[in-house]
């Protein structure tokens, strides 16, 4: 009889809550690996492309540029499902609504930017001239939009959740979003300027890199959470 008991009990609805929380924020911990991943391989792969003066969004041209189109879809899924999951575990406390919804715009806005192609530019994809791009398409500045948006979003959702574990006394996490937020935001600063400095190119690449990076460890340490039961 306790044996029936147990199993009833673990497949209880606080069981499939539970597990489906965690496997839309493990979404979130997979996102950015997989992102960078793919990035970095087209990188070394495509002629012509270089990290060190080309943003990602250029691989979206050429004829492998159907690669970093998929790569923002489903990055943008795998986020979008684990801003789901962090509602789940956040609400109704402290970060429960701007967090998670924050986080869902920048998944939304990398969807966006695969469906708004960026222009060629500089040298990329082969055949391309030199320099900025001469002229501006109307989804090339859709882009930009949409890609503006979705970094402000990530730049605000880190210091959502740093006002979480600052009113939680956890002043590590609260530090390591703030630092997040504001170096993502000095280096998409940079970039928005117009500069084409390749110092500044790394820097903004390294940004994103951080971001990703806090994405994937927000999504784990609320799995913890869940786990842990708050």
């Amino acid at each position: 009889m306790m044996t029936t008991v147990g199993a009833v009990r673990s497949g209880s609805p606080t069981d499939t809550t539970t597990t489906t929380t965690r496997a839309l924020l493990a979404c979130g911990v997979v996102a950015g690996p997989l992102y960078m991943a793919v990035v970095v391989i087209q990188a070394l792969a495509r002629d012509d492309f270089d990290l060190m003066r080309h943003p990602a969004s250029l691989l979206s041209n050429g004829d492998l540029g159907w690669v970093q189109i998929a790569t923002f879809v489903v990055s943008g899924l795998l986020t979008i499902a684990c801003a789901v999951g962090m509602w789940r575990v956040l609400r109704p406390g402290r970060g429960g609504t701007w967090g998670p919804l924050l986080v869902g715009v920048y998944g939304a806005g990398l969807i966006a930017a695969g469906v708004f192609v960026a222009d060629p530019a500089d040298g990329f994809p082969p055949g391309t001239p030199p320099g900025p791009s001469g002229t501006v398409t109307w989804h090339g500045a859709m882009h930009f939009v949409v890609a503006a948006i979705a970094f402000l979003a990530l730049i605000a959702a880190c210091f959502v959740f740093a006002r979480r574990f600052a009113r939680l006394g956890q002043r590590g996490w609260a530090a390591y979003c703030v630092t997040t937020g504001v170096i993502f935001f000095a280096a998409f600063a940079g970039i928005a300027s117009g500069s084409s400095a390749s110092a500044l190119n790394v820097a903004f690449a390294v940004a994103v890199v951080l971001g990703w990076t806090w994405v994937s460890v927000m999504a784990a340490r609320l799995m913890t959470e869940e786990a842990s039961g708050g």
